[in-house]
């Protein structure tokens, strides 16, 4: 997955910049190593080709932080993440707001470093797939129409219900990761839309009471599994 990957690395500290980029190198990645926010806004403003920026925060000329800000709103489609000894709360929270997809704090191991990049990079690049109608139970769902029916009571479901629910009906009786759930909702992963798809799989969890063989659990460590429980079950 690390073939033809291409990373921007912000790291103005010269000895682990220049270790990092070459342990990077050596896995697969073709990195391009800036040594400050400033280098790397020029070269994102003529190049925004890259798959992924790895930023270091505190920086000279601009901080990560602020170049994490102009990447979301330039260049939308560059996922980036945070690299840094930074480590407090609000520096963390502060990191999601700019539109971080994940924050790593100092000191790390490198090797995990590129296990995230690599799975960064296959949720962004696996195809949506299609959500066919479904009997969830005693429920009829209907995701084109975005529409629950149970007997005569037809619910309809905003676009954000009906993407998660089509995620866990495909996978109906089998856990689905809460990675997988943000990303088929949202097509991003960070704290923020973590926080909202809670919301929602509450909402949903309501929903799915009128039937009580239909129940949406929680996976410690995992995600969510929805299912469907016999009547000898239950």
């Amino acid at each position: 997955m690390s073939d033809n990957v291409s990373i921007l690395l912000v790291e103005d500290e010269l000895n682990f910049g220049s270790v990092l980029s070459q342990f990077l190198t050596l896995h697969g990645f073709n990195v391009t190593w800036a040594k400050n926010g400033a280098e790397a806004w020029s070269v994102i403003k003529s190049d925004r080709s890259f798959d992924c920026c790895v930023l270091d925060v505190m920086m000279p000329e601009m901080d990560g932080f602020t170049l994490g800000e102009e990447i979301k709103r330039s260049s939308p489609e560059i996922p980036f993440v945070f690299l840094t000894a930074r480590s407090l709360k609000e520096d963390i929270i502060r990191g999601f707001k700019a539109g971080a997809h994940d924050y790593i704090t100092k000191p790390f191991d490198s090797e995990i470093l590129v296990y995230k990049i690599r799975a960064l990079m296959e949720r962004r690049a696996a195809p949506p797939k299609p959500i066919a109608q479904a009997t969830i139970g005693g429920f009829e769902f209907d995701p084109e129409l975005q529409t629950l029916r149970f007997g005569q009571d037809e619910r309809h479901l905003s676009p954000k219900e009906t993407k998660l629910l089509g995620a866990l009906a495909t996978h109906l009786n089998e856990v689905v990761s809460r990675e997988d759930l943000v990303t088929a909702a949202w097509e991003e992963d960070s704290y923020f839309t973590r926080r909202s798809m809670d919301v929602y799989i509450s909402k949903l969890r309501k929903y799915l009471q009128q039937d009580p063989g239909v129940v949406l659990t929680s996976v410690h460590g995992g995600g969510y599994k929805l299912e469907v429980i016999s009547a000898a079950e239950s």
